[in-house]
């Protein structure tokens, strides 16, 4: 079996300013705090002598290539990005970086979402791609309006309960 793979899908080169910034702190911290830690760390254990069966060194290395992978990627990745920080002309409708309450018209059960660029979703945080499904289906509904998306278990129905585009919208 070969090494090739299809080549990945492109994303969409929008971020938030809260997620512009996010990235550049933590690029920031690779490649100032982390990396020299580790490099430090990774001289150390190739003095401890032979390499070959050295646990640490093996280690230090392999987290040296992460970390770089990951420095490579932001600094590829950063000047790309166009952030976004307007607000549109009508603040009913869902656009980008707008917080939405949906409610599952089935169950009833209402979730809180904000539509974010694919480099900061955290679902912990309710932070979802502009690029996923359930995104691109709110997309240019407003406050009321009923929408399906194909969801992993299955086509669902939502209406829109409410859009915020000042913070999280409160209970």
């Amino acid at each position: 079996m070969g090494r090739w793979r299809p080549p990945a899908e492109h994303s969409t080169a929008l971020i938030t300013r809260e997620g512009h910034a996010r990235l550049k702190h933590e690029l920031d911290e690779l490649w100032r705090s982390r990396r020299p830690e580790v490099v430090k760390a990774l001289a150390a254990a190739a003095a401890e002598g032979d390499r070959s069966e050295n646990a640490e060194y093996t280690y230090r290395k392999k987290q040296l290539a992460e970390i770089d992978r990951r420095v490579r990627y932001l600094s590829k990745r950063l000047p790309l990005l166009r952030v976004i920080e307007t607000t549109p002309s009508d603040p009913r409708s869902v656009f980008f970086g707008a917080w939405i309450e949906v409610e599952n018209v089935a169950s009833g059960d209402t979730a809180r979402y904000r539509i974010v660029g694919p480099d900061e979703t955290d679902a912990k945080l309710g932070h979802i791609s502009i690029d996923s499904p359930l995104a691109r289906a709110m997309l240019k509904r407003r406050i009321d309006d009923e929408f399906e998306a194909l969801l992993p278990g299955g086509m669902a129905r939502f209406a829109i309960v409410g859009v915020s585009y000042a913070g999280p919208i409160a209970d």
